[in-house]
């Protein structure tokens, strides 16, 4: 198997574990929209706590050149550090929230 069908499984794997979420306080959902061809991975939030309206992106990653962009992590864990429980070397991840100036001063891949 190739590394990026390996990284795709990976991300899915991982971020499947996010659309069965229940949430305390809230009636939230989490959905998926992956999109294998174009390398794009996102799970979407959306419902409602209390008379507040809940709808925005918790993940966006995306497989481009190789490495896995962290474009948007909304977990208070973060999910960097559950792709590197499955596997994936800290070289291959990219923190894209964070400015290339910033990226080189983490364990991470710079782009």
């Amino acid at each position: 198997m190739d590394r990026i069908n390996h990284y795709q499984q990976l991300v899915e794997q991982v971020l499947t574990q996010y659309l069965e979420l229940h949430y305390a306080n809230a009636d939230i959902h989490n959905e998926p929209i992956f999109n294998r061809e174009a390398g794009q991975y996102v799970v979407m939030s959306s419902g409602w706590q209390g008379a507040r309206r809940i709808h925005g992106c918790l993940l966006h990653l995306k497989i481009q050149d190789g490495k896995i962009w962290i474009e948007r992590d909304g977990t208070e864990g973060g999910i960097a550090n559950e792709l590197l429980a499955v596997g994936v070397p800290q070289d291959a991840i990219v923190l894209g929230f964070y400015s290339r100036a910033a990226r080189q001063h983490t364990d991470f891949a710079v782009a």
